[in-house]
């Protein structure tokens, strides 16, 4: 049976073709999601990686400070003194101290470089010799006074700055000025993937990075000495609330966060792997159907001539463990193309990936090769089973062919049980039930297909009568088989189910924050740092300082607890807050925020049973000071206010320092570019900065709904790609299936044309059939996910983008189109009394 199933595999090449196609490319997605998944984790890890080759010990905070003699918090110091403390150890080598911070580096054309969160600063600690061992120069040398910097290679050749050049850069706020000294090279993770960094000499970054003191104290063990026992020795010298670890511990630990990080990303590309894999098997076991089907008589002489039924399912798997086989090598090859190709497409889409290069790791090759031999072969047994099943003499008869009613009536009944189960789980209130609920219901309706094939048909039946005898024959052709028109149009209908659902959620969503800002914000503008870190407090003052702005008022953030339970309190100016925000206020006034009053949200009210006019004590968690404040009013908050707001002239006596989170500004005559112009030069243009109105603010927001929705598009649209192809495939072997009936149309007067239209007409229903079922199904559950948002965003409403969804149904008919090429042509050129000879 074996050489008989190769002898059928090469005797078919055409058929082979186009069986390695369907699986092929559900291989290639799931390896190209892989590959993908690999390259994008091991990316992010470099991004995030940094280099322990210097750190046998390392000395830093343990972040568990505890109560210092003041009552607050005590903080360790990581000095200098400390630094020649470790050095002198025995067993030490050297110690260097290691300080780092956001450091805004601005380009040619004043922009900032490196990105809000990429754009890094690090101090050069020269050791006896002058050498820093983290830094590696190629030109020039490392900075030695305030007025030097030194630049990453890539970064300088990304900007074009050259050692002797003058570069502006802002670590708080403030602009400052530095020639560039040197340039060197770093495999720092953060530069890798595309930050930037900037070198000060250390005197320099201890006062603009770290206040004084360093992040960390790296020390080297000297020959013979290993990493526990200098570890031992360090531990001796710990001020109190630090800690050391060996520089093993630490690698150790990093690859453990980063692991956590990628995961779930890794999951929910995983996800869509799956989601084609799905595709690909309505397409795979829609083949073997047909493949079978086709062969019926030949399968039913080798039971005549002695096989028994396990023998003729075997030679069906075993066919189908060749096809498997060949298609799984093709298809993980192809997948890498696809991991390019998708990089490529969200690169271009604007998202901002981190560099690296492709990797594919042996588990790729393994699944690649394990789903493509597994899926085919278990998408093969049902139809090899049915074939075997089938008397010898009934299938030679050719009697075997109409597919039994009371199958039909069990899908049915099966598929609406389902869906009626799915439905009731949408409507829980676990988002992870609503979850399965989807999925359910998206399973119900696969079952019901075939059910929803004939009144689908129906009507489309006018319009399909435009097109004469071939529209009618089209419609015909597509209800003639039920199960196989549901089987290719269930493929296309899950991607566009998914890409609606998601389409119409984003669409709403990016609605609802466009309606937060409108409602929310009476602010022009928004300034805050790039990274959002904290803010100097002198740019509020020099803010509030000119002529154009009439309103202004920092947002300084602390924490504590009110009335006992745990808040973030934010320190705005009373006087002009109402004037710069909208709250949605249950009670109070905002003019009575004034003194020693606080403003709560509507949580912490209901949580401590606060009401306006009470009395509550706010606990501040930097001195541990206490102040009885009245409560001036009670608010309903979102996502862009929130918290408990109180007077500036309350929290700054209980900060130990004094920063800002951001400074809402109001500006005569509303935002306008000259409004954001004067801001900018106002503030030095500050590269650290960043000046955002109400529609920046959004925009921001909704960009990273953008982005993620684009990177959601290339990920199912390799599904509907599947999809697509998977429609080609049953119209051509369709088309082999029908050689003597369309030979007997072309016989009674039906011309090249005609059939050409036939096959096309035939192509577009079935596209049009699962397109109309994906965005239906697509728009329901669009807005069930949309009542589970509505709880958290009270701005959120179901916007029904009607432009995206048309064009998804008429891309649905050009797919058609063009799915029907091959087919129809090969049906065109059937030489009819050939044909009409075929058995």
């Amino acid at each position: 049976m074996f050489r008989t199933a190769l002898r059928n595999v090469l005797a078919h090449k055409a058929r082979l073709l186009m069986t390695v196609l369907a699986v092929m490319l559900g291989v290639a997605f799931v390896s190209g999601t892989l590959v993908f998944t690999d390259t994008f984790g091991t990316a992010y890890k470099n991004k995030s990686a940094r280099s322990f080759d210097h750190v046998s010990v390392a000395i830093e905070p343990d972040g568990r400070a505890g109560p210092g003699e003041d009552g607050g918090t005590s903080t360790p110091r990581l000095t200098e003194a400390l630094v020649r403390k470790a050095a002198a150890l025995p067993g030490a080598r050297s110690a260097l101290g290691s300080v780092n911070g956001f450091t805004a580096l601005a380009g040619k054309d004043g922009k900032l470089v490196g990105g809000d969160w990429g754009s890094r600063g690090a101090n050069y600690y020269p050791d006896a010799k002058g050498n820093d061992p983290r830094w590696a120069f190629v030109g020039g040398k490392a900075p030695a006074t305030a007025d030097e910097v030194a630049l990453d290679s890539r970064t300088a050749a990304h900007t074009g700055f050259r050692v002797g050049d003058t570069v502006r850069f802002s670590t708080n706020g403030s602009v400052t000025k530095a020639k560039v000294s040197g340039v060197f090279d770093t495999d720092e993770g953060n530069v890798l993937a595309g930050g930037s960094l900037v070198l000060f000499d250390n005197v320099t970054a201890l006062r603009v990075l770290g206040d004084g003191e360093y992040d960390e104290i790296d020390v080297k063990a000297a020959p013979g000495t290993s990493q526990s026992t200098l570890l031992r020795s360090v531990r001796g010298i710990l001020p109190r609330d630090t800690e050391a670890r060996t520089g093993a511990a630490l690698s150790a630990e990093q690859d453990r966060v980063i692991e956590q990080e990628t995961s779930s990303t890794s999951q929910v590309l995983l996800i869509f792997a799956g989601i084609a894999l799905f595709v690909g098997i309505f397409i795979i076991a829609n083949t073997f159907t047909m493949l079978v089907a086709q062969r019926t008589r030949e399968l039913a002489l080798l039971r005549a001539v002695g096989a028994s039924r396990r023998q003729v399912t075997r030679s069906v798997l075993t066919e189908a463990f060749l096809i498997g086989l060949v298609a799984a090598v093709a298809g993980g090859v192809l997948g890498i193309g696809v991991a390019v190709l998708l990089q490529t497409l969200l690169k271009a889409g604007g998202a901002g990936l981190p560099e690296g290069p492709l990797v594919l790791a042996p588990r790729t090759v393994l699944v690649s090769l394990l789903i493509g031999v597994g899926v085919t072969m278990a998408a093969a047994w049902l139809p090899g089973r049915r074939a075997a099943r089938i008397p010898p003499v009934a299938a030679m008869n050719s009697v075997h062919a109409a597919p039994s009613v009371r199958g039909l009536v069990v899908r049915n009944t099966l598929g609406s049980l389902v869906v009626a189960l799915g439905t009731v789980l949408l409507f829980t209130d676990d988002n992870y039930v609503v979850s399965a609920g989807a999925g359910i219901v998206m399973v119900g309706v696969i079952i019901l297909t075939p059910l929803l094939a004939r009144p689908f048909a129906a009507a489309a039946a006018p319009l399909l009568r435009l097109f004469g005898v071939a529209g009618r024959l089209a419609r015909l052709n597509a209800v003639r088989n039920p199960r196989r028109t549901a089987s290719t149009a269930s493929a296309l209908m899950i991607g566009l189910t998914l890409i609606t659902a998601m389409t119409v959620v984003a669409t709403s969503t990016s609605g609802a924050i466009d309606r937060m800002a409108a409602d929310s914000l009476k602010a022009d503008y928004t300034v805050s740092m790039a990274n959002y870190e904290d803010l100097s407090p002198q740019v509020a003052k020099t803010v509030a300082g000119l002529p154009e702005v009439t309103a202004s008022s920092p947002v300084r953030t602390a924490f504590g607890e009110v009335g006992g339970t745990p808040r973030r309190l934010s320190g705005i100016d009373p006087k002009s807050f109402g004037s710069l925000v909208d709250l949605d206020l249950d009670s109070g006034s905002l003019q009575d925020l004034r003194g020693a009053a606080v403003l709560v949200d509507r949580e912490t009210a209901a949580e401590r049973g606060l009401r306006t006019g009470d009395d509550v004590t706010v606990t501040f968690d930097d001195d541990g000071g206490r102040a009885r404040l009245r409560v001036a009013g009670v608010y309903r908050p979102n996502d862009l206010l929130n918290g408990v707001y109180v007077p500036t002239s309350v929290i700054d006596p209980h900060l130990s320092r004094i920063t800002d989170e951001k400074v809402l500004v109001r500006t005569r005559g509303g935002a306008s570019d000259t409004a954001e112009d004067t801001l900018v030069k106002a503030l030095g243009s500050n590269p650290a900065l960043k000046i955002q109105d109400r529609a920046a603010i959004s925009g921001e927001i909704g960009g990273a709904i953008d982005m993620l929705l684009k990177m959601l598009y290339g990920l199912l649209a390799m599904a509907v790609l599947i999809a697509v192809l998977g429609v080609v495939n049953t119209l051509a072997m369709s088309v082999f299936e029908r050689r003597h009936e369309i030979g007997m149309l072309r016989a009674i007067g039906l011309d090249r044309a005609k059939v050409k239209r036939m096959v096309r007409l035939e192509s577009v229903a079935i596209s049009l059939f699962g397109a109309v079922l994906g965005v239906a199904l697509g728009l329901f559950l669009g807005w069930v996910a949309g009542g589970s948002i509505s709880r958290d965003v009270p701005t959120y409403r179901m916007d029904v983008p009607v432009t995206r969804l048309l064009v998804f149904l008429a891309s649905a008919a050009v797919v058609g189109v063009l799915a029907a090429l091959w087919p129809a042509r090969g049906a065109a050129r059937l030489d009819p009394l050939q044909a009409i000879k075929t058995e």
